[in-house]
């Protein structure tokens, strides 16, 4: 298993960086919060493409019994992002070109319903969420902060979604979004990095302003599209090629 982070102690030690996997569980559901733990170690590439993983030794590490971790594996195989042959192994989903593309054009599909939806009920106080989220993702772009810049990403596109009124579309969403969030955590400079996605994150605010729904779904498409297009080309030049053989 690949180090998620130096390790020390039960704290680690003074100025040592823990992942995902290395800090005390807390006592709400277990299964929710190792699959939590879990989901982020995959997306921030602790836990990488191809890589075996063994419910005892997670267990062993969380310091837990192997139930809430066979729970949580079993769920993320659910979402793609572990799969197994019963008796051979579990590991970690490898980055797939033709499962991205799938993905990105049902999240592109999806947004656009829920901006269409969205744009006749949003209100001022939406508006103003979206620009306070694009202001966050712009500051994390300039220090290079991936985690905070994802995030914020969400948070920003969270408000149509949430303005939508589809608990549905909220669902199928988050159980969509880590299948991204991997690539775009991997290559945060290349796909989120630019002036591009501030910019439009500013566009898609006025279109949604000025009301027109139409427009400001076609205009998220558009974006859709492009990530698509950024990600064939970091595939095209096999920069997801590695893979791990623990």
């Amino acid at each position: 298993m690949s180090p998620s982070g130096r390790r020390g102690g039960p704290g680690g030690a003074a100025g040592e960086v823990l992942g995902s996997l290395d800090r005390p569980v807390s006592r709400r559901l277990l299964s929710d919060e190792v699959f939590d733990r879990l989901r982020d170690s995959i997306v921030r590439g602790e836990l990488v493409p191809g890589e075996k993983v063994r419910d005892g030794e997670l267990a062993e590490r969380l310091g837990l019994s192997r139930t809430p971790v066979r729970e949580a594996l079993a769920r993320l195989a659910d979402i793609g992002l572990v799969e197994a042959k019963p008796g051979v192994y579990t590991r970690i989903t490898t980055l797939n070109r033709r499962d991205v593309e799938n993905t990105l054009a049902v999240l592109r599909s999806l947004d656009q319903l829920a901006v269409e939806a969205a744009v006749p009920v949003m209100t001022e106080q939406d508006l103003g969420r979206m620009r306070a989220a694009n202001r966050d993702f712009e500051r994390a772009v300039a220090t290079d902060d991936t985690d905070a810049a994802l995030a914020a990403d969400d948070r920003f596109h969270a408000v149509p979604l949430t303005a939508a009124g589809n608990p549905v579309l909220s669902r199928i969403v988050e159980q969509l979004h880590p299948q991204i969030h991997r690539i775009l955590h991997r290559k945060f400079s290349t796909l989120l990095g630019g002036r591009n996605t501030i910019e439009h994150h500013d566009r898609l605010i006025e279109v949604c302003a000025g009301g027109d729904a139409r427009a400001a779904a076609a205009l998220s498409g558009r974006h859709w599209l492009e990530l698509g297009g950024h990600i064939n080309e970091l595939f095209d030049t096999d920069q997801f090629a590695e893979a791990a053989t623990g």
